[in-house]
This record gives structure tokens, sequence and C-alpha cells, in this order.
């Protein structure tokens, strides 16, 4: 039992109401999610001052955000709602189904309303859906001392105060200046004086993607938004764009292991969704797999004669297929963070085939004194077979894990398709093919 459900069954309410008020709303929300009986969840938070019930409710996940949003009253709800940074509540309105979105924003302010539906309208994924309309704007005619006027008037209910940004006529962005600028200016400089104009902006289409590249690539903590006449319409936060990176790396990795990207936690998803992201790559992997099938049938004749080579088999299909993944891992994960582009595809042609002929001879080298010297009944025929046939399946099991990803790249596809999966699938086909090719040429 956790201790907010202890005290709320001792009826210890004021106690524990000082108690959440003291909490950080992150570890209210870690400690609501823990409560098993959602009457007593909706009591407690029932129990929060508004604005920090709107704080909790940030934190919340989805399923239980909609059951805090079916409970409450309308007049409760509607002081959350005000409370709410506006990318919080677009965020949170667009898990719900349309006709819970048109009840909840009629309990909005109209001017809240208004906001939320702007950013509403933005396509999924992309900057403008992303950003929040609660930041502070300056003019570059004010002085400093009217500048930090202007912020007292404004910031109270703004998402951040730390970065102002400067527009000029028809709200053209023209720059941006700190807050600690300001407090350090003199109280006469202007603002256009003290501002820096190279101002680093995304534009409300841009992908969710190339927005975070560029706060990495430049380290910001808030970036400002632009429409196609270059007038500021939002603000990115920092926090924002964790959000946007964890995700982005969580369909990656699922891509890489064949699923299909989904959006929910993995204790929180059906069994038959998970059997449907699932299931569609196992198909195509499968289906693909009959090419491998394929040469071994055209072979049998030969494997009937030396049946011992199919005792190698998994292994040449194993060490080609984990190198494959290695190769394809790397360049997968450079091309994410920027440090591997199209242009490069040279270099890491000509990077992976010495690394191919490095890793090809230990291997080779290894299991050529393995089948020597523990294999019985292995002749030097068969021996040179499985050691030639290893090398050659490293050496283009490395080719294909640095090229296959830069090839969907410049198709347009996502490069994470092409991870182990698929790869472990062409390269297996391949190795067999090298395998029994050269068993036909040495030991027929």
């Amino acid at each position: 039992m956790g201790q907010f459900v202890e005290m709320l069954e001792e009826n210890r309410h004021a106690e524990l109401r000082a108690m959440m008020i003291a909490m950080n709303p992150v570890d209210v929300a870690d400690e609501l999610e823990g409560v098993e009986e959602p009457d007593k969840q909706l009591l407690i938070f029932s129990m929060l001052p508004k604005d920090q019930a709107a704080a909790v409710f940030t934190y919340l996940p989805s399923d239980l955000q909609r059951q805090v949003v079916d409970g409450i009253s309308k007049h409760r709800l509607s002081l959350i709602l005000k409370e709410l940074p506006v990318d919080d509540a677009v965020d949170f309105l667009e898990e719900l189904p349309a006709n819970m979105v048109n009840a909840i924003l009629s309990q909005a302010e109209p001017t809240k309303r208004g906001e939320i539906n702007k950013i509403l309208q933005y396509p999924d994924y992309s900057a403008g859906s992303l950003m929040t309309v609660e930041y502070v704007i300056l003019s570059e005619k004010l002085t400093a001392r009217e500048a930090l006027d202007n912020v007292r008037r404004q910031g109270g209910g703004k998402e951040t105060i730390y970065t102002c940004y400067v527009v000029g006529e028809g709200r053209k962005l023209t720059g941006a200046v700190s807050l600690r600028r300001l407090i350090l200016s003199p109280e006469d400089s202007l603002v256009r004086d003290i501002m820096t104009t190279s101002v680093i902006y995304v534009h409300t289409l841009e992908d969710q993607e190339e927005v975070a590249e560029k706060f990495k690539d430049y380290d910001l903590i808030v970036m400002p938004v632009v429409d196609r006449e270059d007038r500021l319409v939002g603000i990115i936060t920092v926090d924002d764009i964790i959000d946007v990176i964890e995700a982005e790396n969580t369909e990656d990795f699922e891509k890489m292991a064949a699923l299909h990207p989904s959006e929910d936690e993995y204790l929180k998803t059906g069994i038959l969704r998970l059997a449907r992201n699932r299931i569609v790559w196992l198909l195509v992997l499968m289906i693909s797999a009959t090419f491998t099938g394929a040469i071994i049938s055209h072979f049998q004749e030969l494997l009937q004669t030396a049946v011992f080579l199919a005792a190698f088999i998994p292994m040449l299909m194993d060490t080609g297929g984990n190198c494959g993944a290695q190769a394809s891992t790397l360049v997968i994960r450079g091309m994410a963070i920027g440090e591997i582009e199209l242009q490069h595809w040279l270099q890491v042609f000509w990077k992976e085939i010495r690394v191919g002929v490095l890793v090809g001879i230990g291997l080779a080298l290894v299991n050529f004194l393995r089948i020597f010297f523990l294999v019985k009944n292995a002749d030097l025929r068969t021996n040179l077979t499985v050691t030639v046939t290893l090398f050659i399946t490293i050496v283009f099991a490395k080719l294909i894990g640095g090229a296959l990803p830069m090839a969907a790249k410049c198709l347009r596809c996502d490069p994470a398709l092409m991870a182990s999966p698929m790869i472990t699938t062409i390269v297996d086909a391949f190795s067999l093919f090298i395998y029994f090719s050269i068993a036909h040429l040495l030991l027929a």
C-alpha cells in the first residue's frame, strides 16, 4: 500500500494535501500512477490546488489523464486547463477522441481555446504542433528599463522568460535578448542595440527531427518558430524536444528489431496490437527467407554426397548476420546523429572493406585452426571450403551492413528499416550461395 493510500484511508486529508503541495509534481504523478483503485486516484488528485493539479496532470500517462477528465467536474477541468501551458494542453488533447476534445475546449477561456485550436491545425510531428504561444515579445524600440517592465507584466503566465524575442513591423522576428542582458545593460539602452540578431529559428512545417537536430547542434534551451513570412508565431522549449528525441529513438529501435512502431507503452498495449505490430515484418522476412531455401534445394545433390557440409551452415550464417548487424548499427546511429551523410558513402564503403578484411582474416584463421585440430574427418579441402566462405561472407556482410542504410536514406526511406533482420536475411542467402559454390568447385 502506497503512502498516499495509507493517509487517505486514515482520513489524514489535510496532511496528505500539505505533503503533495510540498512535493515535486513529477513525484506526485508517480505516486498517483501507483494507486491501483481509480476512485482513490481521482480523490487524491482532486485534493491538489488548481495550479499544482495542472502541473501534475502533464506528467500523468494518457490513460490516467483520460480517467481524470472523465471523473472531475467541468468547472474543475476548466480551471486545470486554464493553468496548463498551451503546448502541454495540445499534447493531451491530441490523444483524445474529437467529441471529448470539443467538450473540453468548450470549457476553456476564448483566448486559450483560440491558441490551442491554432496549434492543433498544424501537421503532426511538425514544429508548429510542438510549439507554445506562451512567450515574451518585445519591441526593438523599447529601452532596457521599459523591456523589463514589459517582462514583469507579460511573464507571469509564460512558459519561459529567460529569452525574450524582439519583433519589428508585421511581427517579424528581428532578434532575441536574454533576461540577463536586459538586467545588466544600462536602463536607457535600446533593445535594438543589445539584442542578438543572428537568431536560430525553425519554420512551422519543419519536421520535429530537424528541430531536435538544431537544438542539439546549437545547444539551445528554447527556439522561436516562424511562419512562411518570418513572423513569430511561437516557441519550442527543450523539455518538449527531449520527449521528441526519446520518441524518435524508441521508433528507431523498434524498426531495427523489425517491429512496427507503437506510441503506447508495452504493458498498456493490447496483445492484438502487439501481434499486429510484429507480424508484418515477420511475414516479409519469412517470405524473403525462401531464397535461402531455394539455394539449399538447388545444391541438394551436393549436400547428399557431402552431408558434413551441413554442420557448418549455422556458424557461417550466424557470423555473417552478426557482422552485418555490427556495421549497420554503427552506420544507422551515425546517420541519426548527423555524423554520416549520403556524400560519405565512398568513405563508408572503403572503411567497411578494410574492417571486413581484417576481421575476416582473424576469424578465418581461428576457424581454420579450430577445424584442423577439433573436427574429425575434415580434410584440407573441407577446411578451405569453410574458411574461404567465412572470409568472403564477413567482407560482404560488412559491406552490405554499411551500404543498405545509406541506400534506404537515398530512397527517402528510414535507414532503421535496413537493420539486422533484413541484413541477416540477405547475408544468409549470400553466404549459402558462396559456400555451396566453393564446395562444388573443391569437393565435387
